[in-house]
């Protein structure tokens, strides 16, 4: 599965492990993504969707329907 948020985008960051001695070795930042089902009125359908916690959190903000808009807008699928 692709650790891609559907709704904001968010996908890995890289950085650096720093141990004690300060040496450096490469890491990854993973996003909390998950998959999430909800009921879309506009739609009479449930839809499922691969969303971190902050696209949880735009979803509650804006609304599904505002947020499905913006996905069928931008070609995603669901």
């Amino acid at each position: 599965m692709s650790q891609v948020c559907q709704v904001t985008g968010a996908s890995p960051a890289f950085g650096n492990r720093v141990s004690h001695s300060h040496r450096r070795t490469r890491r990854r930042f993973d996003v909390n993504v998950q998959r999430k089902r909800y009921w879309v009125p506009r739609l009479q359908r449930h839809v499922t969707l691969r969303v971190s916690a902050r696209g949880i959190k735009t979803i509650d903000r804006r609304g599904i329907d505002a947020v499905v808009a913006d996905l069928q807008r931008r070609g995603e699928r669901f």
